[in-house]
């Protein structure tokens, strides 16, 4: 009898599959009761046919392809315009050829004494400031292994050379036996830089480690595009504007994907970079033109007077908003794709609209410490000036409208113009891509697998307890 009430209390593999597919439909129904409100719009976009599978990850391979085939025609230009703007052949004269001065030789001060400043003196007459005379051992050059004898005037704008000091002279090329023939002008900083560097070196290295090492290597890059590329093609007679844009595209390209890898985040930062980057060039140009700019300062008109090259001065002066533009738009662009990135990350089911109206809400913050740093990084860079014009006695207005001043605050205004349009750029490119990038794609293993056992836990089978039943009999 035992026997027969076992067998009859112990459910049959049927009834068993039965009960399973009941408690199934119970829990699911249980999850659908539980899920909040908020979630339902966008678990319903986001649930395919509505078999509780998950988002579907969309296709992001079409979304690389287009990236791909909106930006290599622009690369593809700015390789090919380095090839036609790059002065091969071209024999550029040096400083000394076309008049500049001299040849730069080293020395070092091994003896410092107050003088009369007139030759033969020896002490200063009274009320005089009297002049500095130092002893230089030279350390290349004509003269190397010789001392000379320096005369420096003791002015507010002379330097405080002292015994010890390692300096560079000025050699006229004529007669090195003449100490006339040297002037002492400067420091050596070559040890002094180079301690900077290596400190700011070691510093990117320790915090950003192998993708600090990758900013570094393009860090030169840009230094070689700008050394080797820009400034011998501007010297040749190049435009200006053109040679700038060509650098700025390469230096953009190299920067970028060196340093953050090729991705369609990249591709998206790039593409707004450059869209922003266009913008800044064409707004320069119309208001560079309508303020009646010339970009002939004190020492363009003074560089272009001594070349005797045909310089656009104008065209100088755009060149030098593009290039100093390049490095701020850099930053915005890399930061407000990434921002887009971490947020849809966070939250998968967020559509391209709340992905764009989240990361403008970010760039606003961001875009308001930018503006205020290109405007003090160019009053920082114009302080003397601005102290000579306060002294002069001029106007705000006279000031401000004067040729010096107004090519800055046109340089300001506009990258600031740019500035502020590429969020907004940035941003809608990110969202709209971001939105179509597979999930798989983008994310590394460590994110599959948190997401996978995410999904296991949302969808797991919530099974009720059920009471056996009790033989009748």
């Amino acid at each position: 009898m035992a026997d027969d009430d076992l067998e009859r209390r112990s459910p049959t593999s049927h009834e068993r599959g039965r009960r399973a597919g009941r408690n199934s439909a119970l829990g699911d129904q249980n999850i659908h009761r539980n899920t909040p409100a908020e979630a339902g719009p966008s678990r319903q976009r986001s649930s395919g046919h509505g078999h509780g599978h998950g988002p579907t990850p969309p296709a992001s391979r079409p979304v690389k392809h287009l990236l791909a085939l909106a930006l290599v025609p622009f690369a593809a230009a700015a390789i090919i315009g380095v090839l036609v703007l790059y002065p091969f052949g071209h024999d550029q004269r040096t400083g000394a050829d076309l008049g500049f001065g001299q040849y730069p030789v080293n020395g070092e001060i091994v003896a410092s004494t107050v003088g009369s400043c007139t030759e033969g003196g020896t002490t200063p007459a009274p009320g005089e400031a009297g002049c500095l005379i130092v002893d230089v051992l030279m350390q290349d050059g004509p003269a190397s292994g010789e001392t000379i004898q320096q005369t420096v005037p003791r002015e507010p704008g002379t330097p405080a050379f002292a015994a010890g000091d390692e300096v560079v002279l000025a050699y006229s090329g004529t007669d090195p036996g003449a100490e006339s023939s040297f002037q002492l002008v400067d420091f050596q900083r070559s040890g002094s830089l180079l301690v900077v560097a290596l400190v700011f070196a070691a510093a990117v290295l320790v915090l950003g480690r192998w993708k600090g090492l990758s900013s570094l290597i393009a860090l030169g890059l840009s230094l070689i595009v700008l050394v080797g590329f820009i400034l011998p093609a501007i010297l040749a007679g190049r435009d200006p504007l053109t040679v700038a844009v060509v650098g700025s595209g390469v230096i953009m390209f190299a920067v970028l994907y060196l340093t953050h890898g090729f991705s369609a985040r990249t591709s998206t930062a790039v593409l707004g970079t450059l869209v922003s980057l266009g913008l800044i060039g064409g707004l320069s140009a119309l208001f560079s033109a309508t303020t009646q700019l010339t970009g002939l300062d004190e020492n363009t008109a003074g560089l272009i007077g001594a070349l005797g090259a045909s310089i656009d001065p104008r065209g100088l002066l755009l060149a030098g908003i593009v290039i100093g533009a390049l490095g701020v738009l850099d930053d915005v662009t890399v930061t407000q794709t990434s921002a887009v990135w971490e947020l849809r990350r966070a939250n998968p089911s967020m559509s391209w609209r709340e992905l764009y109206a989240a990361g403008v809400r970010i760039g606003r913050d961001h875009v308001a410490s930018a503006v205020n740093t290109l405007v003090l990084a160019y009053a920082g860079a114009a302080l003397p000036l601005l102290l000579a014009y306060t002294l002069s006695g001029r106007t705000f207005t006279e000031i401000v409208t004067s040729q010096s001043v107004a090519q800055e605050v046109v340089r300001t205004l506009v990258g600031s113009i740019g500035l502020v349009a590429a969020v907004p750029i940035t941003t809608l490119i990110a969202a709209l891509v971001a939105v179509r990038e597979s999930d798989a794609a983008s994310a590394g293993p460590a994110d599959r697998v948190a997401r996978a056992a995410s999904a296991s836990a949302t969808t797991a089978t919530h099974w009720r307890p059920t009471t056996p039943r009790r033989d009748r009999d």
